[in-house]
C-alpha cells in the first residue's frame, strides 16, 4: 500500500527523525523523501512516500499522531488507495460557475468517480451551486474576500478529504497548506497554457501576443507558483483573426476550462498519474519498468 506522510512544523533541528525512525522500524520501504527549511517563514516541512501493508495503515496513522503531538508537527497520513473506489473531492471556487459546476456535473454522472464532500469558497457568489448539488458549503473569506488559509485546512480535514480541487479558486494557496497536503493532492484548473503563459491574466498575454490559439492547463499544486513540470492536462481552443479579447474569454471559461479539469481530475481520481518528486509520472509506466 502506497502511503504519503507530510509533516509541518516550527523549524527546528531533528524533527524529521522520529518519523524516518517509525517507518523505517516498521519495515516500510521509503520511496521518496523530501524535505525544505523554509528560512524566512520558520518552518519545516517534509514529504515521505512509503510502501506498507494495508493492515499497517490504521496504527501507521495512530503512531504518526502520537509523534505529532510530541514534536508539535502537523502530519497527515494519506493513501491514495485507502478510498480508490470514491475518493472524497473538495471542489474550491470564487466568482467562475462553469468549472466548479463541470466537476460536479462530472461527479453527478459517474465521469469523475468520487464523492463531492464540500464546495469551499472566499466568497458567497457560488454557495447555490452547493446547494443544487447538495454538497455542504463552506465560506473561508473574511468579509474582503481574503482567505483564512487556516480555516481552509480546517474544513478539509472536518470533511476528511483526498483531493483538493482548485476550480477557478483565485487565491494563492501558502506554503504551509501546499505541503500538508503534499503529494499529488491538489489540482489546479490555471487558465492558459503552461508554461507559456503564466500568472493572473493569461488570456490578455495571449491576446497581446496575437496569438489564435488559446488553453488552459490542469497540474498538481506544489508552492512554485504555476511551476512547470506537473501538468496533467492541456486543452486547446482556435478562434479566427479578429476576435475580440470578450469572446475569446467567454469560449475559454464555458467550454475550454471544464473540460479541461474535468479530464485532469478524471485522470488523478482513476489513478492513472500521480506525483512523484514534482513530476507526474503514468502508473502503468511505473508497473511496466519497476
Amino acid at each position: 500500500m502506497e502511503v504519503v506522510i507530510t509533516a509541518l512544523g516550527p523549524d527546528n533541528v531533528g524533527l524529521a527523525d522520529p518519523i524516518i525512525h517509525h517507518v523505517t522500524g516498521r519495515g516500510a520501504r521509503i520511496a521518496e523523501i523530501q524535505m525544505y527549511d523554509h528560512d524566512e517563514e520558520q518552518i519545516f516541512a517534509m514529504l515521505c512516500r512509503i510502501d506498507i501493508d494495508p493492515s499497517e495503515f490504521e496504527p501507521l496513522v495512530d503512531a504518526m499522531r502520537q509523534i505529532g503531538e510530541h514534536t508539535h508537527l502537523a502530519i497527515r497520513v494519506w493513501s491514495s488507495e485507502r478510498r480508490s473506489e470514491r475518493p472524497r473531492l473538495a471542489i474550491c471556487c470564487t466568482f467562475v460557475e462553469h468549472t466548479p459546476r463541470a466537476v460536479l456535473e462530472a461527479v453527478q454522472s459517474g465521469v469523475i468517480r468520487g464523492d463531492a464532500a464540500v464546495v469551499i469558497s472566499n466568497r458567497n457568489k457560488l454557495a447555490f451551486l452547493a446547494e443544487e448539488f447538495e454538497v455542504p458549503f463552506r465560506m473561508i473569506g473574511d468579509p474582503g474576500g481574503a482567505a483564512r488559509d487556516d480555516e481552509m485546512v480546517r474544513v478539509l480535514d472536518e470533511f476528511d478529504v483526498d483531493y483538493v480541487v482548485l476550480a477557478r479558486y483565485m487565491r494563492i494557496l501558502p506554503a504551509q497548506t501546499c505541503w500538508q497536503f503534499a503529494g499529488g493532492r491538489i489540482i489546479n484548473l490555471h487558465h492558459g497554457l503552461l508554461p507559456g503563459f503564466p500568472g493572473f491574466r493569461p488570456y490578455h498575454d495571449a491576446y497581446n501576443a496575437r496569438m489564435l490559439t488559446f488553453g488552459a492547463t490542469c497540474h498538481f499544486i506544489i508552492p512554485e507558483l504555476d511551476a512547470g513540470n506537473q501538468t496533467i492536462n492541456q486543452r486547446t481552443f482556435s478562434v479566427a483573426p479578429g476576435t475580440s479579447l470578450e469572446n475569446v474569454i467567454a469560449k475559454g471559461e464555458s467550454e475550454n476550462e471544464p473540460a479541461c479539469l474535468v479530464e485532469g481530475v478524471r485522470r488523478v481520481v482513476d489513478r492513472e498519474v500521480y506525483l512523484h518528486f514534482h513530476r507526474v509520472v503514468a502508473r502503468q509506466t511505473l508497473s511496466q519498468t519497476g
